[in-house]
């Protein structure tokens, strides 16, 4: 009888140390895929098709602090839609993100393993949406990492600036209209607001 017990104290003995193993390589696993993790993923996941959409609090480099909606992700950039004031298409580069605050439950949500990105998306660049703007001639408020707002069309977009033609707000470009044109870096850029949402969100 006592070496049953024995036995049935040793079994349990080395299941409990077998289990203790495995949940300690169960959790070097969720470390290691924790760490190839990309800020890209993780936004993606915050793009709700079904569900209510997670509001943040995105801290941008110009010092503005927005409570939006992540509706589209490209490779360096978030589409945002403000959760109160203007209406349009925020597109922020991530350079210019410098905190992102939510509740919890979505940080959690988060860490989870994304479904596979279309390779599309990943070529999707800053400059590919600003592209897409030039192409619509949609007006566009650009707001500097200085603090500054210009206020415009894009005429042109490179690969890391584009042209911008000055007018006011609202209006449509015209040339009698253009109050003068300035050459904006990506660098400089820390959000534009577009008046209409670029075509491929």
């Amino acid at each position: 009888m006592r070496w049953d017990r024995f036995f049935d104290d040793l079994e349990d003995q080395l299941a409990s140390e077998w289990e203790a193993e495995r949940a300690a390589l169960d959790t070097e696993a969720e470390r290691l895929r924790l760490s190839r993790v990309t800020l890209t993923e993780r936004l993606s996941l915050l793009v709700s098709r079904d569900a209510a959409p997670a509001v943040a609090a995105f801290d941008l480099v110009d010092g503005t602090t927005m409570r939006a909606t992540v509706t589209g992700v490209g490779a360096d950039w978030a589409a945002l839609a403000p959760a109160e004031g203007r209406t349009g298409a925020v597109l922020a580069p991530f350079t210019s993100i410098l905190t992102i605050g939510m509740p919890h439950a979505d940080l959690l949500r988060t860490a989870r393993p994304a479904a596979a990105r279309p390779a599309l998306a990943d070529r999707l660049t800053f400059g590919f949406v600003l592209r897409d703007l030039v192409r619509r001639r949609a007006g566009v408020a650009v707001h500097l990492t200085s603090g500054r707002v210009l206020s415009g069309t894009i005429d042109r977009a490179g690969i890391d600036h584009f042209d911008l033609a000055l007018h006011e707000p609202g209006a449509p470009r015209r040339a009698d209209a253009v109050a003068g044109y300035r050459v904006v870096p990506f660098a400089a850029v820390a959000w534009v607001r577009a008046d209409e949402a670029p075509s491929i969100l």
